[in-house]
């Protein structure tokens, strides 16, 4: 029976089942590598541990390693083979909690990226922060493995403490002593901004939940009066494709929301049905709006539904799909890129915002959300 998949860092999720038989080896490695010697080579290789090596080792242990190899060889941070430990983390976080330092983690350039701290998490509160490069855990050098490992050694039991040598993006290095907590997600929170008439909407993540969760803030607070939005995306590394479409039919008018294109060229476009925007919209972005943030962002600047204030997102512009390989492993591989209403894609590049704001290292006051609010309250003056 084919498990459920939901993960925050995938907008699309694909679920198969593979049953591999030795026969099903040799074959699969003909048809990849178009010649008989790669599959003879490999199950010669397999055939002499199995008759010659004198150390110990299982069949479970062979085949994770070989796919372990396999993907690793395609270079894309993104695609992963996952074991059972790997493919469990994989479900936990849009289940909603799990153990650990609430930071979300990224590779690129075969480094490990920050990119975005949970707001409140241990990690957080440690002053991680997004973009910082995390180069040991527990003292030991992380230097050539792989993200799911890595996540791997920084998971863990409440109570638990975990050290981590960083550095920031000035250069700056600095050991972080860490007590692991249980990490409860909340998607989404909303509020009505002091003596004004504008709703603020934070999106933590797009988790299973979102889309609900966002109906049930955005319509709360139009009860409470609001008349101009203001999104917060600062830090959400992204989710659930389906839930930020969800999400983009409240203030994204009618057309394409985003495009996905896959390997054949064949491209599904995921579209808005909200017949006009209602309000006037802000949207705050940073280098931690990531994945499925950076397209609601997208899609806002292109429709000129409203204006993006802060910093250059993250740039993650392609799309993975998970497969079961048994009930409980997985494999999750980069199977299509996805576009703007415009046609852009934000691979490597992230969105630009039509308001650029850099705030300082310790910011007393939060500048960016200043300008936005500035900005939609020119806005609600003009509709008078």
């Amino acid at each position: 029976m084919n498990k459920k998949v939901s993960i925050w860092v995938i907008p699309v999720v694909v679920i198969a089942t593979i049953f591999l038989t030795l026969a099903g080896v040799g074959w699969g490695l003909q048809k990849i590598t178009h010649n008989v010697a790669g599959a003879v080579q490999f199950l010669f290789t397999m055939g002499k541990i199995h008759s010659s090596y004198v150390g110990e080792y299982t069949e479970k242990k062979l085949f994770e390693g070989a796919m372990h190899g396999m993907v690793e060889s395609l270079d894309d941070p993104y695609s992963e083979y996952l074991n059972e430990e790997g493919f469990a983390r994989l479900n936990e976080v849009t289940d909603g909690t799990f153990g650990g330092i609430g930071v979300v983690l990224g590779q690129r350039n075969k480094e490990f990226v920050v990119v975005s701290p949970m707001e409140g998490s241990p990690g957080a509160k440690a002053g991680i922060e997004a973009g910082d490069k995390i180069l040991k855990v527990n003292d030991e050098d992380i230097k050539g493995r792989s993200l799911e490992d890595v996540v791997g050694k920084i998971r863990g039991k409440k109570g638990t403490g975990v050290k981590l040598f960083l550095e920031h993006q000035n250069g700056e290095q600095y050991t972080a002593d860490i007590i692991r907590d249980d990490i409860k997600i909340q998607s989404v929170a909303g509020k009505m901004l002091p003596d004004t008439k504008i709703g603020y909407i934070r999106i933590a993540m797009f988790n299973e939940n979102t889309g609900e969760e966002f109906k049930k803030a955005y319509e709360k607070l139009e009860q409470e009066g609001m008349q101009a939005t203001l999104l917060d995306l600062r830090h959400n590394p992204g989710g659930l494709l389906n839930e930020c479409v969800k999400v983009a039919n409240y203030i994204v008018p009618e057309g394409p929301v985003v495009s996905i294109t896959d390997k054949q060229g064949n491209t599904k476009v995921y579209k808005s049905q909200l017949k006009q925007v209602k309000y006037p919209l802000a949207v705050l972005i940073d280098h931690g709006s990531a994945s499925a943030s950076e397209i609601v962002a997208g899609a806002v600047q292109d429709t000129k539904a409203g204006k993006l204030f802060g910093v250059t997102t993250y740039g993650k512009g392609c799309v993975q799909s998970v497969y079961h390989i048994t009930y409980d492993t997985g494999l999750k591989l980069t199977t299509a890129m996805y576009y703007t209403p415009s046609g852009r894609s934000i691979h490597k590049v992230g969105v630009t915002p039509d308001v650029e704001i850099e705030l300082p290292a310790k910011p007393v006051v939060d500048l960016q959300m200043k300008k936005a609010e500035e900005y939609l309250k020119e806005e609600l003056e003009k509709a008078k």
